[in-house]
């Protein structure tokens, strides 16, 4: 299960007519941040909400691809939509590519059988993060829905992480990272295709400062079972802290603006309340020196960004380790 972000100034995301998401700003929210409100009793209500993981619902963009079965994937991923115009269309190396913004933007077809038309127009879901995008071939948008994002069954199938029941009706959620990597073997550093155990359901804490990433890893950590919860940011994390937050494990980016990973891991190592929850680091750069720099500061594991099976393999093994050795002092 996918829990949003506490950030209590926006209330959902919304498809402008030119194709682009855009997030709906919340007015109470964002009077009761300018302290314009008394909103004590709607703030303890929030509180408690987001220390759950069992009702919290997502923004998923729902679509039609390969036939006529709906299939789903989270808002916050989709940078744009887009119908090009497949007379602009080009081929590379057998690849086939548009010009968008000023770059060459692989198309991706969902359906690996798709024939592309040499004329009229094709939508697209845009994925960008820095400066790469990638197009997903689909046949058709179909809405925008808020709901509960729970797998209920796994797939065995490329490119699907698994079933859900979204609005009511069953629907296979994406695996976004595999067409990415169709697009660019080395987006995320590897090209390698994941495949996950289901575990017993446990709850995640995960902390990154980029959308993009918590919006790419949690369905594919629901899946694998667990529930999370995401936090923008280290401060965002210890007030979750502060408020009671309990999770079976901590997953923390390493570079994140303000305090960054390794300062993360010394608070909660430092603070009795979190003491012995394990820690394991996300970072583009897993060096030995890194490793060694991530275990003084605190972390059970260390695991490179782009290696989301090893995420998954490590989180079995460190809850699994902090079970046998429950009793570690900060940087143990």
């Amino acid at each position: 299960m996918v829990a949003l972000t506490v950030n209590r100034t926006y209330s959902g995301n919304t498809i402008l007519g030119d194709g682009s998401v855009i997030m709906i700003l919340d007015p109470n929210g964002i009077a009761t941040a300018a302290g314009q409100m008394d909103a004590t009793d709607a703030t303890m209500e929030r509180d408690s909400a987001a220390l759950s993981t069992t009702d919290e619902k997502t923004s998923l963009l729902v679509f039609r691809a390969g036939g006529d079965e709906l299939k789903a994937v989270p808002l916050a991923l989709v940078a744009r939509l887009e119908e090009v115009d497949m007379a602009t269309a080009e081929t590379s190396h057998g690849a086939v590519m548009v010009q968008y913004r000023g770059q060459l933007m692989p198309l991706i077809p969902f359906d690996s059988g798709h024939q592309f038309k040499t004329e009229g127009r094709q939508p697209i879901l845009v994925f960008t993060d820095q400066e790469r995008s990638m197009g997903l071939v689909v046949d058709e948008i179909v809405d925008i829905v808020e709901d509960r994002l729970k797998i209920e069954l796994a797939a065995d199938v490329t490119g699907i992480i698994g079933s859900a029941v979204v609005d009511g009706r069953a629907t296979d959620i994406i695996d976004a990272g595999y067409f990415l990597t169709q697009a660019f073997s080395d987006w995320f550093g590897s090209s390698e295709m994941i495949t996950f155990d289901t575990a017993g359901s446990r709850n995640a804490l995960l902390v990154d400062d980029s959308p993009f990433f918590r919006n790419l890893l949690s369905p594919l950590l629901s899946v694998a079972g667990w529930q999370v919860t995401t936090a923008e940011s280290a401060d965002e994390a210890l007030l979750l802290r502060d408020r009671g937050g309990r999770f079976d494990v901590i997953i923390s980016d390493i570079e994140m603006p303000g305090m960054n990973g390794f300062e993360f891991a010394k608070a909660v190592r430092g603070d009795a309340r979190w003491k012995d929850v394990p820690l394991v680091a996300l970072s583009g750069h897993a060096s030995e020196e890194d490793f060694e720099r991530g275990r003084e500061a605190g972390f059970d594991d260390y695991v490179a960004k782009f290696d989301r099976e090893a995420l998954v393999a490590s989180l079995a093994q460190t809850v699994s380790m902090a079970t046998r050795e429950p009793d570690r002092g900060p940087g143990q």
